[in-house]
């Protein structure tokens, strides 16, 4: 049971911390080499390179409600019932 625990949690941060990690590496690597692009105004003060780096900070949000969620349906079922087996000595 733990192994399939471990196994569903994989399955949700692996995908989800390389899709991250892209995105936020592209942020940079574009601020880092093309910075013009990242200076183009888009509506007053507020140029594309903001807009992003705003947008790193929603990501991360909608991340944790997501997988807050997420575990609360896939693994805290399954870590209950390990934990009830444990605690009631029934251990292979």
């Amino acid at each position: 049971e733990f192994r399939t625990l471990r196994r569903r949690f994989a399955s949700f941060v692996v995908p989800v911390t390389v899709l991250f990690t892209g995105w936020y590496f592209r942020y940079v690597l574009v601020a880092v080499f093309a910075p013009g692009s990242m200076r183009t105004p888009v509506a007053g003060g507020v140029n594309i390179g903001l807009r992003f780096g705003v947008l790193e900070f929603v990501c991360a949000f909608a991340i944790t409600v997501g997988y807050n969620r997420w575990a609360r349906r896939k693994l805290d079922p399954l870590a209950g019932r390990l934990r009830q087996r444990l605690d009631s000595g029934r251990v292979r």
